[in-house]
Parts: C-alpha cells; sequence; structure tokens
C-alpha cells in the first residue's frame, strides 16, 4: 500500500513541476511584463539554468559511479590474476 502511496506522490510531484516549468516557459513571455502573475515565476534565464545544473550533477554523479565501479572490478581482476598466477607457481 505504502508503494501505491508514494507512486501517487511522485506523480503528482512531476506533474506539478512539469506544469509550472511549461507555463514558466511557454507561456509567460505572451505576459505582459507588469502582471501579477510574474511575481510567481522566478527571472526567465533560470528556465535555462536550472536544467544545465541538474544535467551537470546527473552527469558528474552517473561518471562518478561508472568510475568507482571500474576501478573496483579493475582491482578484483588484479587480485583474481595475482591468486592465479600464485597457484600456478606453487
Amino acid at each position: 500500500m505504502f508503494d501505491k502511496l508514494a507512486g501517487l506522490a511522485m506523480l503528482l510531484v512531476a506533474s506539478f513541476v512539469f506544469l509550472y516549468y511549461s507555463i514558466w516557459t511557454l507561456l509567460m513571455p505572451f505576459v505582459d511584463p507588469g502582471h501579477p502573475l510574474h511575481d510567481l515565476f522566478p527571472p526567465r534565464v533560470w528556465a535555462i539554468r536550472i536544467p544545465v545544473i541538474i544535467i551537470l550533477v546527473g552527469l558528474a554523479v552517473v561518471g562518478s559511479f561508472v568510475s568507482v565501479v571500474m576501478i573496483r572490478s579493475g582491482k578484483k581482476a588484479r587480485a583474481k590474476a595475482a591468486a592465479a598466477a600464485g597457484k600456478k607457481k606453487a
């Protein structure tokens, strides 16, 4: 039951973020600059900066994860090769 509730909450949050961002980037350029609706949104320059920052952080996390996995698998392979060479000499 908790997993369905968590999934629903994630769906609602994602839908809200999508609608907010879509309105901010697609509709707000056509609204007069003095309109009070502009107070609900940050400056338009952040419509580009926020996704770029998220993508860069995501790429850094994925790259770090792949690097750690490759380093650990290399250590395991070297240890296995050393153990096989030790058995071969004995």
